[in-house]
Parts: C-alpha cells; sequence; structure tokens
C-alpha cells in the first residue's frame, strides 16, 4: 500500500517534535529496521564525504563500504534533484 501525502506529511510533522538526538534515535529504532538504519548511516557518510570533496567515488566505496552505484546516486541527489535535503543539512551544520 502506498503511504497517502497526508500520511507522509504527518510523519514529516512528527518528526518536526524530535528535539534531541535521543529522542530521534529512540524514534527510528522504532520507526526502520537495523538494515534501514545501516543504509540511512551509510548515505549520509556518503554525502559527508563528497560534499568535504577530498575523496573519488571508488575511495568512498573503499571508505564506507557503500556501493559505487549509491556513492553516484547520492550524488545526484546533492547536486542535481531538486529536493536539496542533503545540501540543506550539509549547510544548516556548517553554520554550527
Amino acid at each position: 500500500m502506498k503511504p497517502s501525502k497526508n500520511r507522509l506529511i504527518s510523519l514529516y510533522d512528527a518528526m518536526v517534535n524530535l528535539k534531541t538526538a535521543r529522542e530521534i534515535e529512540s524514534f527510528l529504532k522504532d520507526l526502520c529496521t537495523p538494515a534501514e538504519l545501516k543504509t540511512f548511516n551509510e548515505r549520509w557518510a556518503v554525502a559527508q564525504l563528497l560534499d568535504i570533496g577530498q575523496l573519488s567515488y571508488r575511495g568512498i566505496n573503499e571508505q564506507t563500504g557503500t556501493s559505487t552505484t549509491t556513492v553516484s546516486r547520492v550524488a545526484r541527489f546533492l547536486t542535481k534533484e531538486t529536493h536539496s535535503g542533503y545540501r540543506l543539512l550539509l549547510e544548516k551544520i556548517k553554520r554550527k
């Protein structure tokens, strides 16, 4: 069953109420499987390494164990897609 837009918005609204890393961790551990959390963690590590810009895709693959296909996908979302979620969070962290 495909989630409706209203249910997705409800999920996003719920996540906005999480205030600490511990709260987010608890929620994500309930929401996601360990494999999904591992995937999220890998993609975030890839986004950070791509943003630093010192490693090739192969170097990122070797450092993270993530496939070069995933590295390419994260790179596309980081630079070309309109969602800009990775970029938004990376820039917020840099401003801290």
